[in-house]
């Protein structure tokens, strides 16, 4: 186990975890709602690193990013644990369940990388990367030093000072838009909507953006909100791409599959704002 960055230590052997915004108090013995930070006598430990549930060589679309080395492949790693929750989670047997790992090395992932001569990098992805900070942060000052690009798929829920560390050795992000509205955020994801917001603000010209936005029928699809959404992206920079996404029914939610023509509506209605709009999963 790797000691947790971004923590402190609390009376009687508790600690918080400044990670993300859940802020967890974690008491001796337990792990946060990542379950994957754990105090061990007053030490918060990461236990996810060097540990690689999924990776494999992916075009950089795939991430997706259309707008960011179009073309090229990048080694995609991901490994166990989410601080959200989300009731249609595409990634849930590896995000909320204990999949088989491989142990593996910085050095190891560097090598992986630097055999295939259209690679361009490493992708931290499939589950949350932001509760693998630690190996995250570690492989990507490598990469950085080594001539290589990091990017990020990520949920944005992570806390300001982690994520502009983070930024330094970024060269991309997509980050999931999951709603405009709390009541989405808090009861289908466990998380909270302002945070993901704060993060593409903070992330927005220190590194190239791409934002995700999952359509669920009935979810998060009313037209307000929707263009409530895109006129918000926009006033940031009506140039970052948007890549809409179907749903499909997967961990706790048994919903129909996102109809084609709530795709293509939302698209219409953020081409009103924004310049690159895509449809995927589709």
């Amino acid at each position: 186990m790797k000691e947790a960055y971004y923590y402190e230590k609390k009376e009687n052997n508790f600690v918080q975890c400044h990670l993300c915004p859940h802020e967890c108090k974690i008491k001796p013995g337990a792990v946060g709602l990542c379950r994957v930070r754990k105090n061990e006598c007053g030490t918060l430990y990461s236990l996810n690193y060097g540990k690689i549930s999924s990776y494999n060589f992916d075009p950089i679309e795939k991430k997706p990013l259309y707008h960011f080395y179009p073309g090229k492949t990048i080694f995609s790693i991901g490994t166990f644990g989410c601080n959200f929750n989300c009731d249609f989670c595409q990634n849930y047997t590896i995000a909320q369940q204990n999949p088989a790992t491989l142990n593996i090395s910085t050095e190891q992932i560097m090598d992986a990388v630097k055999s295939r001569e259209d690679n361009i990098g490493i992708a931290y992805t499939y589950n949350e990367p932001t509760i693998f900070y630690e190996f995250m942060l570690d492989t990507a000052k490598e990469a950085n030093k080594a001539g290589y690009k990091n990017v990020v798929v990520t949920n944005g829920f992570i806390n300001k000072k982690p994520l502009e560390e983070l930024l330094q050795y970024v060269d991309a992000m997509n980050i999931d838009l999951k709603a405009f509205n709390n009541k989405f955020y808090e009861s289908i994801c466990r998380g909270k909507r302002l945070p993901v917001m704060e993060t593409i603000r903070r992330s927005y010209g220190k590194t190239h953006i791409e934002i995700t936005l999952l359509l669920i029928d009935d979810e998060n699809t009313d037209e307000k909100e929707l263009n409530e959404m895109f006129k918000w992206i926009a006033d940031i920079d009506k140039n970052i791409p948007l890549h809409i996404s179907r749903y499909f029914p997967a961990n706790r939610m048994a919903n129909s599959p996102t109809k084609i023509v709530t795709i293509r509506k939302a698209k219409s209605i953020a081409k009103k704002y924004l310049n690159y709009v895509y449809i995927g999963n589709v």
